[in-house]
């Protein structure tokens, strides 16, 4: 059949320019709704943001209104940060594509990760993201070791993979439950936790609570390959573990014949300030066997990796199958990689997120005295969580009050959000950049909102419930 001329084809719909007429906000929400899956949530469902553009701290909606970001660690050494967007165009304007070729841009990004970590840890795989790289190192753990089953802290979150979803109990209880090859330990949380601050070794223990899972699990006939842990467990409600706990944990993850697997997916890249790896908050003793990394890693842009032993990457490579990863450490991504490392050191902004850090913590202690809702304040660097209760006794998670208070602090063009599982821990992880100006705001404008919270249950009439 002859092929139609141009001309008589039907004229194709114009297409729409990114800058030419934005949707309204309802109708950019009517298309969600009706093109997305409903399980993508939004932030604040009832009343979303639309927003169009960031730098810094910032962000900004469709009519220019600022908010002040608290909760983005993936933006981590700020939105749009010029050395980095710079990076991406010229990398971008050369050249890009798989790792099957030579390319100076993935070695010289790994060999500046491996001046951050132990000498151990030197050998690397790049992937796009932190639930592609908790993916691997379940498989490099499993081949190294010869073993199945792996041991994960209670209310964890390792991805969305299926294979992750098997090993995070924030996840698996709610769908298809526990596999039997997975193991569930307490979480080393010392303010709600079965081991509490007053406990004269928490750190102990809790790693016996992982000892004793060993042991039940070698009765029954079944073997560790892997120990998995967020270094500073996030979903869970930012806890900080006890110091010592990874060190004894690994002890009895060693002797079991597995490998001790760190997750610095949500607070590595200098995030807690005083060290570059929330693994070394531990002391300088602790090395793990396999550290995950992704969300900060690009600012923004999806890369990830798995940095290992060299025996644990040989016995990976003596299956004889590669490991090939189309996109993983591309010639732009490892550019992108670089500039934010460059940053993070030209910027000092290991020592700022101590020092703004440790100031807004100091600003959170003095409200916990003002305000008998402020069960906990708990943090170091800019990975900081405000455990909300409704009873200084019994410490029950205030669920409700968090959900208002962070839709007020909204309302004032601040954006925070809630974590752990009684999703009533305020969590702070925002931007490096973050300044103690940004601090001094958001815990004034909590200041209010949690006075005027207290005002209203006092004058709430006989019968009505907050």
């Amino acid at each position: 059949a002859a092929v139609p001329a141009a001309a008589a084809l039907p004229p194709r719909p114009a297409r729409r320019a990114m800058q030419a007429q934005p949707w309204a906000r309802q109708e950019t929400l009517a298309l969600r709704r009706q093109l997305i899956g409903s399980s993508c949530k939004l932030f604040f469902p009832e009343d979303p943001v639309k927003i169009v553009r960031a730098k810094g701290q910032y962000i900004y909606d469709e009519h220019e209104r600022e908010y002040l970001d608290c909760i983005n660690n993936v933006s981590h050494v700020g939105h749009c940060h010029p050395d980095v967007v710079k990076a991406a165009h010229e990398q971008n304007q050369l050249l890009n594509t798989n790792s099957r070729y030579l390319h100076d841009n993935l070695v010289d990004y790994a060999k500046r990760l491996s001046k951050t970590l132990p000498e151990k840890l030197c050998m690397f795989y790049f992937l796009n993201s932190g639930s592609e790289a908790n993916d691997l190192a379940l498989r490099l753990a499993r081949q190294y070791t010869k073993h199945e089953d792996i041991i994960v802290l209670d209310h964890g979150y390792h991805g969305h993979l299926t294979s992750l979803i098997d090993i995070s109990p924030y996840k698996f209880r709610n769908l298809e439950g526990q596999k039997e090859w997975v193991h569930v330990a307490p979480l080393p949380d010392t303010y709600r936790g079965i081991y509490r601050e007053d406990h004269k070794d928490s750190a102990l223990a809790y790693a016996n609570e992982v000892k004793k899972i060993i042991e039940q699990a070698q009765k029954k006939g079944r073997k560790i390959a892997a120990f998995f842990i967020e270094s500073l467990p996030s979903v869970g409600g930012q806890i900080i573990p006890p110091e010592g706990y990874f060190q004894m944990i690994a002890e009895h993850v060693h002797k079991a014949g597995g490998v001790f697997v760190a997750d610095e997916i949500q607070v590595g890249f200098g995030r807690v300030g005083k060290c570059f790896w929330a693994f070394q908050l531990q002391g300088k003793d602790f090395v793990p066997d396999i550290v995950t990394m992704g969300k900060p890693m690009g600012n923004g842009h999806p890369i990830a990796c798995v940095a290992t032993t060299k025996e644990i990457a040989e016995a990976f490579a003596d299956t004889g199958v590669e490991y090939f990863n189309t996109f993983g450490g591309n010639p732009v991504s490892c550019a992108i990689g670089l500039a934010v490392l460059d940053v993070i050191e030209k910027e000092h902004l290991q020592a700022h997120a101590t020092q703004v850090g440790n100031f807004l913590m100091e600003l959170l202690s003095q409200q916990k005295v003002k305000h008998p809702i402020i069960g906990d304040v708990r943090g170091v660097g800019l990975f900081i969580g405000v455990d909300l209760i409704k009873d200084q006794e019994k410490r029950t998670p205030a669920t409700e009050e968090a959900e208002h208070l962070i839709t007020r602090l909204k309302r004032e063009y601040i954006l925070l959000s809630t974590d752990g599982p009684g999703r009533n821990v305020l969590k702070f992880k925002p931007p490096l950049c973050f300044t103690m100006d940004n601090a001094k705001l958001v815990v004034d404008k909590m200041d209010e909102i949690l006075t005027d919270m207290e005002r209203e249950k006092t004058c709430e009439p006989v019968g009505k419930h907050h």
